[in-house]
């Protein structure tokens, strides 16, 4: 009799331990989706702060570990960047559009987890518009009209190495940038492109006489 009751009752604490385990797998593994990074932290391997997972799963332990996920999905942000001064002390405008997101370079990645983990979209949106509105400033301010103007990709290889590194401090990378228009409001830029155009309408017509002038000599010649 007592025998059997042991067997019971050990049969019955395996089958807790079980349904314990279980359970375990069933809430505390988590699977992350390609566009997030699942963000284990606590107790985490090698002293880290958190450990940063895209796409696959992990185990979650209860009480050391605990986890939050950030999302991948990009971010559009609009800077209406106006009077900024050019390296002649020139205000343009410089009306733009910003697509940024989360990386996911290790490195980039971990810094997400430290800085915009506990952050609403909305936070992280205005935090790296305040980065981008400051780093176009002072690549517009290290230019001189022309090359912004005439030398598109100078000013934007600039806009990329200035404004993605200050973003990758916070865990962001910069996927594009649009720019719609450069103005000024002393029509600077305006008057340049004046020039050039007036400038080319002259060298076309040097071009026509020359042609006419060789014709006439040729058909004098035959």
């Amino acid at each position: 009799m007592d025998g059997a009751f042991w067997l019971t009752a050990i049969g019955f604490g395996l089958i807790l331990i079980l349904a314990f385990v279980i359970l375990l797998v069933v809430t505390r593994y988590k699977r992350c989706a390609s566009d997030e990074i699942l963000v284990v932290y606590g107790k985490v391997r090698g002293g880290r702060a958190s450990r940063c997972i895209h796409g696959g799963a992990v185990m979650v332990w209860p009480l050391i570990q605990d986890w939050k996920k950030l999302s991948l999905i990009p971010m559009t942000i609009n800077i209406p960047l106006t009077g900024a001064l050019s390296q002649e002390n020139i205000r343009i405008n410089v009306p733009s559009t910003f697509t940024v997101g989360v990386s996911t370079d290790s490195t980039i990645m971990n810094n997400a987890a430290e800085r915009l983990l506990h952050l609403s979209p909305a936070a992280i949106q205005e935090m790296a518009s305040e980065i981008i509105f400051g780093q176009l400033r002072l690549t517009v301010a290290s230019l001189t009209i022309k090359q912004i103007n005439s030398d598109r990709e100078l000013f934007f290889e600039s806009i990329r190495n200035n404004v993605g590194h200050e973003l990758n401090k916070l865990g962001l990378n910069l996927i594009n940038v649009n720019i719609t228009d450069i103005t000024d409001d002393s029509d600077f830029i305006e008057s340049i492109g004046q020039k050039a155009a007036a400038g080319a309408v002259n060298a076309a017509k040097k071009d026509v006489a020359a042609a006419d002038r060789d014709g006439a000599i040729g058909q004098a010649e035959a």
